[in-house]
C-alpha cells in the first residue's frame, strides 16, 4: 500500500497529509515522491522515499514512472502539475493493468480543463456564467487578457487605454480578449472539489483568496457561502471527473447570485491544504476508494468555514549536499 506523488517540488503538505491518512491505516506504506531535481524538491525531501523522474517533456517520462511504480509496490499515482496530466490520462489504463490506480479524470475532461476556451463552452452548458469573449477587432475596455493554455497567471494583462494593446496581444493567437471582472467588485474562490467514482460530487470548499505569490495563495479563507449550493446544483455530475477538481470562482461583492466559472484544473491546487486542515479530507477519501475500495457518502457539512490559513517560509535542510 504506497503512494507517489508525481511532481512533487514545493507540496510539503499535500505529500505530509497522504503520510498521515496512510500511517492510519496501514503503519508500513509509503508514501513516495518525484520531481526533475528531488534533491532541491522539500516535498521529495520530506516524503518517504523519492526518485528523479525525466522532466515532463521527456519521452520516457510515463516509462520511468511505470517502472518505479512496479519496483516500490505502488498501488496510487497522485498527478499534481497541469502538463503532466493529459500523458496521465491517456496512459491511465495501461497503469491500470499493472495494477496501479492514477486518480486522473477523462481525457475529454483533462483537454476541456486545459484550453480555457473549451472551458467557458463547458461552463455554458451547465448553466454557469462566464466573463464573455471579444473578437480581437471588436472589444470593451476595460480588458482582461490570458492564454487559453496558461497556468499561474503567467502571460496575463489587464489593459485599461488603448495605448496599453500592443502588436504581441494582438498577434498572438493564444490570447483571450475577456470582459474584465473588476476585483474591486467580486470576491475571487478557488473550490476544491472532491468527485467520487460515480462521478458524483461529493464535497465543495470555496476558499477566499487573499493573497497569492508566484500563482499560489498564500493567505485565504474557507467560506461556506452561495457558491455551495451554485456548484452543487450545476456541477452536481461530470463525465469523467474523479478525485480532487480546483475550480475558480468570481462572485460579484454586492450581488451574490452573479457568479462566474473562470477555470477548472482537474487536480489538486497549492491551497488544498486549507481544505484538509478545515476537515475536508480529500487524501483519506482518495485512500478509501482506490486502496480500500470504499464508496464515498456526500461530505457537504464535514468542513469548517471561516478558517484562515496564513502560510510563512520555513526550511529543508539537506546534509552533505555537494550541488
Amino acid at each position: 500500500m504506497n503512494i507517489l506523488i508525481t511532481s512533487a517540488g514545493r507540496r510539503v503538505s499535500l505529500v505530509r497529509s497522504f503520510q498521515k491518512e496512510l500511517k492510519s491505516i496501514n503503519p508500513y506504506g509509503k508514501v513516495f515522491a518525484t520531481d526533475s531535481n528531488p534533491i532541491l524538491s522539500a516535498a521529495c525531501q520530506v516524503a518517504d522515499d523519492y526518485f528523479q523522474s525525466p522532466r515532463l517533456d521527456d519521452p520516457t517520462y510515463i516509462d520511468s514512472l511505470a517502472n518505479f511504480c512496479k519496483i516500490h509496490n505502488i498501488s496510487l499515482v497522485i498527478p499534481t502539475i497541469d502538463t503532466e496530466l493529459l500523458d496521465l490520462a491517456k496512459n491511465k489504463e495501461r497503469f491500470e493493468k499493472l495494477g496501479i490506480n492514477v486518480v486522473i479524470s477523462s481525457i475529454e475532461l483533462v483537454e476541456k480543463c486545459r484550453d480555457k476556451r473549451m472551458i467557458h463552452d463547458f461552463f455554458k452548458e451547465h448553466h454557469i456564467n462566464v466573463a464573455k469573449e471579444y473578437p480581437k477587432v471588436d472589444y470593451k475596455l476595460p480588458l482582461f487578457i490570458k492564454p487559453f493554455d496558461g497556468s499561474r497567471s503567467v502571460d496575463t494583462f489587464v489593459i485599461n487605454t488603448e495605448d496599453e494593446l500592443t502588436d504581441y496581444h494582438i498577434e498572438n493567437e493564444k490570447l483571450m480578449f475577456l470582459e474584465y471582472l473588476d476585483q474591486e467588485e467580486h470576491d475571487e474562490y478557488t473550490c476544491d472539489l472532491y468527485y467520487g467514482k460515480d462521478h458524483n460530487l461529493k464535497c465543495v470548499v470555496p476558499r477566499k483568496r487573499i493573497e497569492v505569490r508566484d500563482g499560489e495563495v498564500y493567505k485565504a479563507l474557507t467560506n461556506n457561502n452561495e457558491i455551495v449550493p451554485y456548484i452543487k446544483k450545476n456541477l452536481n455530475h461530470i463525465n469523467g471527473a474523479v478525485g480532487c477538481l480546483t475550480a475558480q470562482f468570481f462572485m460579484n461583492k454586492t450581488d451574490k447570485s452573479k457568479i462566474y466559472g473562470i477555470e477548472i484544473n482537474p487536480r489538486f491546487g497549492g491551497g488544498y491544504p486549507l481544505s484538509y486542515l478545515a476537515g475536508a479530507n480529500f487524501s483519506k477519501w482518495i485512500i478509501n476508494e482506490y486502496m480500500l475500495g470504499k464508496s464515498i457518502e456526500d461530505q457537504f457539512d464535514v468542513w469548517e468555514s471561516d478558517l484562515l490559513m496564513i502560510r510563512y517560509d520555513d526550511e529543508i535542510l539537506v546534509h552533505g549536499y555537494k550541488g
